[in-house]
This record gives structure tokens, C-alpha cells and sequence, in this order.
């Protein structure tokens, strides 16, 4: 299985970049998270609305097909780490793949919301984009290990 982790970004810290890796190396290999970044659109190259509009033709360009797609954005619906857990074992489950869309500074655009199957908020609060792929990578090998009955997770 499958799960694509499309994120517009910019310049990414080292320190992000080894906070995301360090969790996808300890996914099985029969789980795999896959990073796609989208290069951000330039402040300088129009109005707000001219930036979201081609930060979401680059994510919607990006979506492998067949994938069942998750908008991840403030007004999304909250998941919690035993739902998210519930949520991956009927991905595996079904064997389809699914991709998670993670917008650039001024969020997604209406036609990634539009496009996505469901929409997640992470927390009420905002993180920094960069942050966002740490804790969805934590999150996904935090409900992964609730699956295998690893000790990890603390409830």
C-alpha cells in the first residue's frame, strides 16, 4: 500500500526533512509513505488567489490515479490516533491507495477540496507546512503500531 503525502513547499529545513524520514524508515516495507513536493508558487507572481489557484493545479497534477484523496485543511474533520488507526487498517484492507494534500502558506484551493474524497484537520491550531509532514508521518507509524500491537503508542 500506498500513501502519498503532496505538499507544496519551498525550502525545507534539514531538521524537517530527518524528523519525516525517521518515521517512514520504521513503516514495513509493505507500507510505504511517499513524499511528492510541489514547488511553490512565488509571492511575487500575482495575488493570493493567482498563487492557490496554480499551487492546486501542481497538487492536482501530482495525485496518482486511482487514489482515494484526503484534503488536509483547518475546516477538515477531526480525526483521532485510534480512528486514524481504524482509518489504515480499512486502507489495507482494501488495498487501494491514498494520497494526502497538504496546501502552501495560504492553504488549499477550492478545486483540492472539491477533489478530495474526505478533508482532515490535524488540530485547530496552524503548523508550519514543513511541521505538518513530521506529524503526519508520526501519526501514521503511531497508528500502524496500534495495529501490530507494538508498544509505541501509550493510550
Amino acid at each position: 500500500m500506498n500513501i502519498y503525502l503532496i505538499a507544496v513547499s519551498s525550502r525545507t529545513p534539514t531538521w524537517i526533512e530527518q524528523g519525516f524520514d525517521h518515521y517512514v524508515q520504521r513503516l514495513p516495507k509493505h507500507f510505504r509513505l511517499r513524499l511528492i513536493e510541489v514547488p511553490a508558487v512565488s509571492r511575487k507572481k500575482g495575488s493570493i488567489k493567482e498563487i492557490r489557484r496554480e499551487e492546486a493545479r501542481r497538487v492536482l497534477d501530482r495525485i496518482p490515479q486511482k487514489c482515494y484523496v484526503i484534503a488536509l485543511a483547518e475546516s477538515g474533520r477531526a480525526v483521532a490516533t485510534q480512528g486514524l488507526a481504524q482509518t489504515l487498517a480499512d486502507w489495507m484492507q482494501h488495498g487501494r491507495d491514498v494520497a494526502l494534500l497538504v496546501g502552501g502558506a495560504d492553504g488549499l484551493n477550492e478545486e483540492c477540496l472539491t477533489r478530495a474524497d474526505e478533508c482532515w484537520s490535524l488540530s485547530p491550531l496552524t503548523f508550519p507546512h514543513g511541521l505538518v509532514r513530521v506529524i503526519v508521518a508520526e501519526q501514521l507509524y503511531r497508528a500502524w503500531t496500534i495495529l501490530s500491537n507494538h508498544p509505541y503508542h501509550r493510550a
